[in-house]
């Protein structure tokens, strides 16, 4: 049904090992003289030293690989432990903790896949570095097969504020590039390595990194779109009202809403304040929830449905991009029917935003929960209403250069149907 109304700096040395891989754009790495000539006397020489050379840069590159993963294992065991501190025990969060693993075993087979894609793919370039606080990286889906600059989509993914991470829009990744669409998922700090006002200014500075720098790679920097799902749509949400705010002001910015096409919230939460006791109820405890959101003082600041109501912000609206929001009617963790104890997630944020006079519109999709339009869709294959939707506004931005997308092979089913019915039973968002 669709709603139509009018913590630190990185050192040196991390840097110089977790350098961004060359850009895709960039002629392809040329093969030497010595492997273009005819194989003549004297040239066996030249031609094992070629191959020695090349051996050695691809040793250089797993070392670093491995020297990545590891350091990330260590920053995230480490980083689980403090916030094991934080939640304490309680049993709220053990079930849910449980009811987490239960989910992924039941959707396994599908993440393999997405998985063995994400890691050897050569359409993928992970980690390109974007700023210098940790997590401050990026991956890029590059099309493969397509002539010209690409559309654009800068994906920020969810994860409770606690367990997000650029690895998840492996598969939304995949989907768009198959239809010429390149992708970058921007990594940030979660929580307890940061809090969202660092939340938001690590995906600015992922989305400055894309509006400045994506031509490189292939992209068009006239056509960029905004994405966000759960957390991640609350986090771009707040992101790109602020800096339309600062854009009122005397801002010196690096990168501007103008520059944005659409933004695209799935399944998000745009005021905090109707949302502490509904986590707390969930297993995100208030005390924690708070920690996050750098105190209850701080719940209006990021909460974007209420910013975007103050008469301070009335002029900041008006620079938004076209606003498109997207949400399932059963959705449990931003809820999106009418409960007593909790207003409409995207409903309210839609009606704050025409209210000021925004471009706003709102696709409500019936018995879908809150991973349903993320995950189990995808994984089901067939179509997929709400990354047609996406698709559409994106093309239709340039019909002339839509025409080159539309042979799309149907996606195939990556996990069986009663395994997906038994994950949203257990689903614990």
């Amino acid at each position: 049904m669709e709603v139509e109304l009018p913590a630190r700096a990185s050192s040196s040395q991390a840097k110089a090992r977790e350098t961004p891989p060359p850009s895709p754009a960039a002629p392809a790495t040329a093969a030497s003289p010595a492997e273009d000539a005819p194989l003549l006397p004297g040239d066996g020489v030249v031609r094992r030293r070629a191959v020695r050379e090349r051996f050695a840069a691809r040793s250089l590159s797993f070392r670093r690989d491995v020297g990545h993963a590891a350091s990330e294992t260590f920053l995230l065991t480490r980083l689980t432990l403090t916030l094991l501190r934080y939640l304490g025990v309680g049993y709220r969060w053990i079930r849910q903790f449980l009811a987490l693993c239960c989910y992924a075993l039941l959707l396994m087979p599908g993440f393999i896949q997405v998985l063995y894609y994400y890691f050897f793919s050569s359409q993928v370039h992970r980690s390109v570095v974007y700023g210098e606080q940790p997590r401050n990286r990026l991956d890029l889906y590059i099309p493969a097969g397509t002539t010209g600059l690409k559309p654009v989509v800068a994906f920020v993914t969810g994860g409770a504020w606690i367990i997000g991470y650029k690895g998840w829009g492996a598969l939304l990744g995949r989907r768009l590039a198959e239809r010429g669409i390149l992708v970058a998922c921007i990594d940030y700090r979660n929580f307890p390595q940061g809090t969202i006002g660092e939340m938001v200014e690590d995906v600015s500075r992922g989305i400055s990194f894309v509006c400045n720098n994506i031509a490189s790679y292939g992209g068009d920097p006239e056509r960029i779109y905004l994405v966000g799902q759960s957390a991640g749509a609350h986090i771009a949400a707040c992101t790109l009202v602020n800096q339309a705010i600062k854009e009122c002001g005397e801002d010196t910015s690096t990168w501007s809403v103008a520059q944005l096409k659409a933004y695209f919230g799935i399944s998000g939460g745009y005021n905090l304040l109707n949302l502490v006791d509904h986590f707390h109820r969930r297993g995100l405890y208030r005390s924690v929830f708070l920690s996050i959101m750098e105190g209850e003082e701080s719940l209006k600041k990021f909460s974007p449905e209420v910013v975007v109501k103050e008469v301070a912000a009335r002029s900041a609206v008006s620079l938004l991009p076209h606003i498109i929001l997207f949400h399932g009617t059963t959705d449990c963790s931003m809820p999106s029917a009418e409960r007593p104890d909790i207003q409409k997630c995207s409903e309210a944020f839609l009606d704050a935003l025409q209210q000021r006079g925004a471009r706003a519109n709102l696709f409500l999709y019936e018995g879908k929960t809150h991973t349903d339009l993320f995950l189990q869709d995808p994984l089901r294959g067939g179509r997929d209403k709400m990354l047609e939707e996406i698709v559409a506004v994106i093309q239709n931005d340039d019909p002339g250069a839509s025409a080159q997308h539309l042979a799309v092979p149907v996606a195939r089913r990556l996990v069986p149907e009663f395994m997906l019915r038994l994950a949203g039973r257990v689903s614990p968002f």
